[in-house]
């Protein structure tokens, strides 16, 4: 499968681009939909056969009998697609440090061959560090979208994101 070229989807976007943004353009209460990708047969085979080798994924006729009545994507295939468009569009190409995990991951809708998925991301937190207040956490809510809106997959993400140096200042070395 070859990356996706994707794009903002909503009327609204940061204000810093992805290779200028900071911990401080994270502001709670943010929404941004980017996407879409669509996804095939052929590439949900390919995925599932190399990574996730379950009928339900990997063999079209079997997992016509399965308990989807289909073929359906990985779960992990779709956050590796969801990964792609959050990294392309909405983590930060100069700050961005870390994850130190996600909380609450769910596949609530089967993800078939033709659907065309987004993300829609919500700043929930941003908050400087304690022990390092050269950067901030950011919690993130995530959902992945079909092509009628309806959510597939449901996160909670956590990313370490530099704080902008100040006027003049050099930036912080990774």
């Amino acid at each position: 499968m070859t990356a996706p070229a994707t794009t903002t989807l909503s009327d609204t976007d940061f204000a810093a681009p992805v290779e200028d943004r900071y911990f401080e353009d994270y502001v709670p209460g943010s929404e941004y939909v980017y996407g879409s990708v669509t996804m095939t047969e052929e590439d949900i085979l390919r995925y599932a056969r190399e990574f996730d080798p379950q009928f339900i994924h990997a063999d079209p006729q079997a997992a016509r009998q399965g308990p989807f009545e289909g073929l359906i994507a990985s779960g992990w295939h779709t956050c590796a697609v969801m990964m792609r468009m959050y990294a392309d569009h909405y983590l930060s190409e100069v700050a961005s440090l870390a994850s130190p995990g996600v909380d609450e991951l769910r596949w609530v809708r089967p993800v078939r061959p033709g659907d065309s998925l987004s993300i829609r991301t919500t700043v929930r937190e941003a908050r400087v560090s304690r022990s390092r207040p050269d950067r901030g956490l950011v919690h993130t809510g995530i959902e992945v979208l079909n092509q009628h809106g309806e959510a597939v997959l449901t996160m909670k993400a956590m990313n370490i994101v530099l704080r902008r140096p100040a006027a003049g200042g050099e930036p912080t070395q990774r």
